[in-house]
């Protein structure tokens, strides 16, 4: 059995795509970091990052004590490796697969990132940045769409690298991308989205958190933005 610590965000969204293809059995553990809940004692002591995902594994390979993990690309390889699925076991699938992965983790995830905040919840428009981040994201969707051109999925097969990268992709129209430009990224978006796993995994997201995708409240955003090292309680 999982343990998932999870919240309704494109980095939590990656881990029950693949629970859903795997069918391993899992628990939903709620963090609610527009309350804060990321910063409970309990949950510093699984993530210290205060960060969703993570997750504790009370079967893991060879037994012995649960295991836990922070990181939704750590979780995703993890994973991937135990169930010896959506990885491929010999080295050159496998260098294709985590050098996508890693792509996301180091680029796609942040920079869109980056997009989302200062196009929707900074509390001020920065125009350079608003204007950075969104042609950054701009060119990363370019990388993908050239890499889809003559492959079905990012590393051939389906994979967690695909995984990684999709929930970044579903909010295209609030960082200001058009899916049209991008005729092989489309085609890959709508191929993983009609997954029923993928369909499966954003039900429980709107069973977690029915709320998901409406603005955040003033409350909300003082809790996400603006932490220090003093949020994390150093000793």
């Amino acid at each position: 059995m999982i343990d998932l610590y999870y919240w309704t965000t494109p980095n939590g969204h990656k881990v029950t795509m693949l629970l859903e293809e795997t069918g391993i059995p899992y628990r939903i553990i709620p963090v609610n970091i527009g309350k804060g809940e990321q910063f409970d004692p309990e949950f510093l002591r699984i993530s210290p990052n205060n960060r969703i995902p993570a997750m504790v594994d009370h079967e893991p390979p060879g037994g012995g004590s649960p295991l836990s993990l922070f990181e939704s690309g750590a979780i995703l390889l993890y994973l991937a490796e135990k169930t010896g699925r959506f990885i491929p076991s010999e080295i050159r699938g496998r260098a294709e697969v985590l050098q996508w992965l890693f792509w996301q983790m180091g680029g796609l995830g942040p920079m869109a990132g980056q997009n989302g905040h200062f196009n929707i919840y900074a509390p001020e428009k920065v125009p350079y940045a608003i204007d950075r981040y969104t042609k950054e994201t701009n060119r990363l969707y370019g990388v993908l769409d050239k890499r889809l051109a003559d492959r079905e999925f990012v590393a051939g097969e389906y994979s967690i690298a695909d995984m990684a990268s999709y929930p970044w992709i579903v909010p295209h129209k609030a960082h200001g991308q058009d899916l049209d430009e991008f005729p092989h990224l489309k085609r890959w978006f709508e191929t993983i989205r009609a997954r029923p796993a993928t369909e499966r995994a954003y039900a429980r997201a709107k069973e977690i958190n029915p709320q998901s995708g409406q603005p955040m409240t003033d409350e909300e955003k003082k809790v996400l933005f603006g932490q220090t090292a003093a949020t994390v309680g150093r000793s």
